[in-house]
């Protein structure tokens, strides 16, 4: 009766290591595959990891902009643009793949979480955040006479 006990609780232990182990794995995994190094490995986002390591927002990882904060929400978006993203390298696409509307909506609520205090009061003349603030993220600030739109 001692040995069932004993190799039971071994059986337990083993398990409750070999998850926990996993869980760790998951998350560096989910952290490195966020990350500037991980997302310029295709060649259609070397452009913008080089001009985002110049921005004011060189310390914040790819997926802290461009997908959902919510573990549950993010893992689909994650897999799913991921994917897209994959595909146009294997396609040979030379610049970075356009936002679809979906990715819009995410990065407009990334900014707007990550900026709150300063946008209490805004009154956003367009809907999204990068209609006026285009090249905050992705690249060098400009001289006034070479801006499109504000930088700040």
């Amino acid at each position: 009766m001692e040995a069932s006990k004993w190799r039971s609780r071994k059986f337990l232990a083993a398990g409750t290591a070999l998850g926990a182990a996993l869980m760790c794995a998951a998350v560096a995994g989910m952290q490195f595959s966020d990350s500037r190094p991980f997302c310029s490995v295709c060649h259609v986002m070397g452009g913008a990891a080089l001009t985002q390591s110049q921005s004011p927002h060189a310390r914040l990882a790819c997926n802290d902009c461009h997908a959902p904060h919510n573990l549950a929400a993010k893992l689909p978006f994650k897999a799913r643009e991921g994917l897209r993203d994959f595909m146009a390298n294997m396609q040979g696409q030379e610049v970075p793949v356009q936002a679809r509307l979906e990715t819009r909506d995410v990065v407009n609520a990334n900014c707007i979480a990550c900026h709150q205090i300063s946008t209490e009061d805004v009154m956003m003349a367009k809907p999204y955040c990068v209609d006026c603030h285009r090249g905050v993220a992705h690249q060098k600030k400009q001289p006034v006479s070479f801006r499109e739109a504000a930088d700040e």
